[in-house]
């Protein structure tokens, strides 16, 4: 499975740098490997074909492949690949466009609360997956999540996770330099949007947010793509800059690592960010013209699938500098212009508390369960207890169908507590529970109904009366078999209707009783008595 994860960790770096035909091909490839079905794969490899689609711009491909990325997660019983698919799942459901729209409208069958949903389950998955690899790509998958959403309050914690898991594991994929520098945009992003709501004090807070970031990114790049990285921290650092301290330098560093970055042939998308810093570091400069023809430049070569928030701090801040320089035109823009980011803020806050009582409501319920499941596991042998029997019998009698119920005790137990301690008598109990569950299906029940005691209940075809007395005769060979253990276990069994369940335990006890009078070691069954385990 190793070998999977770091292939697939390969995989993901090859996907996200401008090859990912290739990566989904071969990613394809190895899902099929093994049954020649892609649903059989690991759930890496699912994850990278759904990153391949995400690559290529195709969020309705990359919402169909979470499906069987999730079955085989929980077939894996990984929670870190489950919180990923769900994560990626619902932020690509984001960036749906409607049917013959244009991109960044809203989908025809975008729905806000399954995406909550799915990044707050994702987000509580996360934090129990112990596969750093799994652990990294889950918390940055719930990062982005929270990011299109504008909910930068919940995205910090999840990045510097992913940064901290990328420190530790040597095999990480990728740059961990890459996490500082996507907190440095959020706190610039974060900034850009205080700033349209007059909020400037916080607005510089997170600025210097972004500078910390920046600068400790551009310290700790490395491999063959380090010095891209460090201009592009560098960019950050200086755009950090322009409404705090030494603006004319940041206006001179923005400018010199644009360019740089330009002639790298970064996407215009990733720079433009960078363009209203730069006009305000100019502005602070005491330059207003130049200021101006900078987001005159930047406001032309906005694409019409731009980033909402970049598009609207270029169209603001080229109006703060026509306004600042006379125009009674762009007085009248930055009215209406603040007034929509005053509503856009409040939608955000509203989102913010939506997603966080949902969350506290999950926990919540997470907890509940847990204490609901505690209440029916016997602490002892980690098997479900004479609660959780009684509570299956009596869900079972509304079923239709037989029910094979199989009562056990335990035989020469008081011997192992008299002469070898209730420790060994506790060592011996562990050893029976397990010995007992492991020879029923997923969907029957093993519980300890206290002291040596045990049952049964089997349904579906484990509950035909040749079944289950071949489930109650497996069982005796496997206590028998158990490794410095003199205990064996004395069996009864009956079967009948699920609706007559509770004189079929009547019978399998009489049953049990009759095998421990013949001395023990032994299938008693209520249908045919005298009937032995075999030898």
């Amino acid at each position: 499975m190793r070998e999977n994860t770091l292939h697939a960790v390969r995989l993901l770096e090859r996907a996200q740098t401008g090859d990912a035909v290739a990566v989904l091909a071969e990613a394809e490839a190895v899902l099929r490997a093994a049954t020649g079905e892609l649903a059989d794969g690991p759930a890496c490899m699912h994850f990278v074909r759904m990153v391949a689609y995400i690559a290529q711009a195709d969020p309705r491909a990359a919402i169909e492949a979470a499906g069987p990325m999730l079955c085989a997660a929980e077939r894996e019983g990984s929670r870190g690949w489950q919180a990923a698919a769900l994560a990626s799942r619902a932020w690509q459901r984001l960036r749906l466009t409607a049917p013959g729209g244009s991109a960044g409208e809203p989908a025809a069958d975008y729905d806000a609360d399954e995406v909550l949903r799915d990044l707050v389950a994702a987000e509580m998955l996360a934090e129990g997956e112990p596969d750093p690899v799994a652990a990294v790509n889950s918390r940055v998958a719930v990062a982005i999540g929270w990011y299109e959403l504008r909910l930068y309050e919940l995205v910090e914690p999840q990045f510097q996770s992913a940064y901290e898991m990328s420190s530790a594991d040597g095999e990480q994929n990728g740059n961990r330099a890459m996490w500082l520098l996507n907190l440095a945009e959020m706190h610039l992003r974060w900034a850009l949007e205080l700033y349209q709501i007059h909020r400037v004090t916080e607005a510089e807070g997170h600025s210097a947010e972004a500078e910390r970031y920046a600068t400790r990114a551009a310290a700790e790049v490395s491999g063959d793509d380090a010095a891209s990285w460090r201009e592009n921290a560098l960019l950050y650092a200086a755009c950090s800059r322009a409404d705090r301290h030494d603006p004319a330098g940041a206006a001179a560093d923005i400018a010199r690592y644009l360019q740089r970055l330009r002639d790298r042939g970064f996407p215009s998308d990733t720079l433009a960010i960078s363009r209203p810093f730069q006009a305000v570091a100019l502005l602070r400069s005491g330059r207003p013209a130049e200021a101006l023809e900078v987001m005159a430049e930047a406001a032309a070569e906005l694409q019409p699938d731009a980033d909402w928030l970049v598009v609207a701090s270029t169209h603001r801040t080229r109006a703060v500098l026509m306004a600042h320089l006379g125009s009674a035109d762009a007085e009248a823009t930055l009215a209406y212009g603040d007034s929509l980011a005053a509503a856009l803020w409040r939608q955000r806050l509203s989102t913010l508390h939506a997603a966080r009582t949902r969350y506290d409501l999950e926990q919540l319920r997470a907890r509940h369960e847990q204490v609901a499941r505690a209440a029916e596991v016997d602490p002892l042998t980690g098997i479900p207890n004479r609660r959780a029997f009684d509570s299956a019998v009596q869900s079972a009698q509304s079923r239709p169908g037989n029910v094979a119920v199989l009562l056990v005790d335990t035989d020469k137990f008081k011997v192992i507590n008299d002469t070898r301690g209730h420790a060994a008598g506790d060592e011996a109990l562990r050893a029976i529970a397990a010995a007992l569950a492991a020879q029923v299906g997923a969907g029957d029940l093993v519980a300890r109904l206290g002291g040596d005691e045990f049952a049964a209940l089997l349904t579906g075809p484990a509950a035909a009366p040749s079944e289950a007395a071949a489930v109650a005769a497996r069982m005796v060979l496997a206590v028998r078999e158990i490794p410095d253990c003199i205990a064996t276990v004395s069996i009864g069994v009956a079967v009948g209707p699920a609706a007559a369940l509770s004189d079929s335990v009547c019978r399998a006890d009489a049953a049990m009783y009759r095998a421990k009078r013949q001395g023990g070691d032994a299938v008693e069954t209520a249908a045919e008595a005298g009937f032995r385990a075999a030898a």
